[in-house]
């Protein structure tokens, strides 16, 4: 939970997106288009958590641990090819080639309209008892890992 990482709205995207096509110091060149604001996992489902109005009950498990136990789920790539590791972004780059570029929408922001979004569409809100009945799998084997070295 104490990663950091960079959430990034889509109008701050577009805003650095729409900046490079066309410029010519775009052409042959990479760019990332991000957020400045960098935020652990913890804060990222604080934030969820608090717009839900729920109370968060984290439970932290190792990304080695998920990846070794990860079937039915290829958490391989997703964990520890991407979010193992702290991600903090220099921006300076894309504010060269395109001045005046700011992501102006907060994580707290952005993650706010996502959440109403779902809220607002039943159709984006589908269960998924596999996952929950696999994640509560892998919390009973690690309370029961503790207990039995107590």
């Amino acid at each position: 939970g104490t990663n950091l990482w960079t959430l990034t709205y889509n109008s701050d995207f577009a805003k650095g997106f729409v900046g490079l096509i066309g410029n010519p110091q775009a052409l042959g060149e990479a760019f990332h288009i991000t957020s400045d604001e960098s935020v652990t996992w913890d804060q990222i489902y604080r934030i969820v958590a608090d717009r839900l109005n729920v109370p968060l009950d984290a439970y932290h498990v190792s990304t080695e641990f998920l990846a070794a136990v990860n079937p039915p789920h290829d958490y391989w790539g997703s964990l520890m090819g991407d979010k193992a590791n702290s991600v903090v972004f220099d921006n300076t780059k894309l504010k060269k080639a395109v001045p005046g570029f700011q992501a102006t929408v907060s994580a707290a922001e952005g993650l706010g309209y996502a959440v109403d979004y779902v809220l607002a569409h039943p159709e984006c809100q589908v269960e998924d008892p596999e996952f929950d009945a696999w994640c509560d799998k892998v919390i009973n084997a690690l309370e029961s890992a503790k207990k039995s070295l107590q």
